[in-house]
Parts: structure tokens; sequence; C-alpha cells
């Protein structure tokens, strides 16, 4: 873990997490849902305390810590190896006309890397950045929430889906959040 990257217990983060070259992998459901059910699983069972979260193109953005006696850095890391492993598998399993070429660039980019063996999905680091007053907390999540509306998906932030906007408008959203107030 480098310098950083390094989070301090207890500590309310805004993180951004990006796939190798930037390669627009969630752009198809099947590779959504895996990010969704992932976030999920890591609030049930690994301590992740999730307050804002968007997921884009090739990159997804949190505002998040971890709850007591846990650590978010330990949370990111199985989080990434996880998705890693899963969207391959999905890629290699699932009808993909992007297949040979999304393959090539995760294998590819192992080969950079001595701590990979195979394929490697997200770039390094976490570009962890805690969130120490609330201006700066209020300026990340209206960045993280206008993501999808900067991109021209969608004219209001709550109508994306993928994004915790809609919890912050008072609408159903895919995962359930803690509010920053």
């Amino acid at each position: 873990m480098g310098l950083k990257n390094r989070m301090a217990p207890g500590g309310l983060y805004f993180l951004t997490m990006t796939v190798v070259d930037w390669v627009d992998v969630f752009t198809r459901p099947v590779y959504k849902h895996i990010m969704v059910d992932a976030l999920r699983f890591c609030q049930e069972k690994k301590g992740l305390k999730l307050y804002a979260w968007v997921l884009m193109s090739n990159h997804l953005h949190l505002i998040a810590a971890a709850e007591e006696d846990r650590s978010l850095s330990d949370i990111l890391r199985d989080f990434k190896q996880f998705t890693s492993r899963k969207i391959v598998a999905t890629i290699q399993e699932e009808p993909e006309s992007r297949r040979q070429w999304m393959l090539h660039r995760f294998e590819f980019n192992a080969h950079l890397s001595t701590k990979v063996r195979h394929y490697k999905v997200w770039q390094d680091g976490n570009e962890a950045k805690e969130l120490l007053s609330n201006s700066i907390i209020d300026q990340k999540l209206e960045y993280i929430h206008l993501n999808p509306v900067r991109a021209e998906w969608v004219d209001e932030p709550e109508h994306y889906r993928y994004s915790s906007a809609a919890n912050y408008a008072d609408l159903p959203g895919l995962l359930e959040v803690e509010w920053l107030d």
C-alpha cells in the first residue's frame, strides 16, 4: 500500500477506482450488476459504510468509511480482487463483442505488474482523499451525483440508476446508503 493510499481508521474518504487504460467496462448491465452486488456484499459482510457512490463507464467513485475495527483499505482490496475475477470470468463466458480486445488490455496490464498473474482490471490505488470538512464533503457529494449529468447520460442526477443520487432525492436506490448530513 503506497503512502498516497494510506487510510486512517475511522476516516471518511472520497475514493476513485479506475479500470486500467480507462476501458469502458461498465457499459453493459451485466458488469454493472457485478459492481452493485459486490458493493452490497461489502456493506453486509465486510463492514463497508457507504455514503455515496456512482458507477461510470470506466470508474467508480465512493464516499465511504469502514465500520469500527475494520479496515477500509482491506475492504477495497477484497472488493477489487473479487470484481476483477468476476468481470474477467463474465467477459469470457457471456456474449461480448469486445472480448478479445478487453482481455488483451487486461492481460497486457497484468504483465506490467509483478503482483498480478493473468489479468489486471483495476489501476493500482484508490485515489483516497480524506474528507475533513463539511464543505469538502458537500463538494464531493455534488461531484459524484453530477457525474452522469456531465456525461449527458441523464438530465437529473436522481434519474441515473447506478448512483446514490436517488437515495438523496428520497427515492429508492439500488443500494442503501448512510446519509451525509
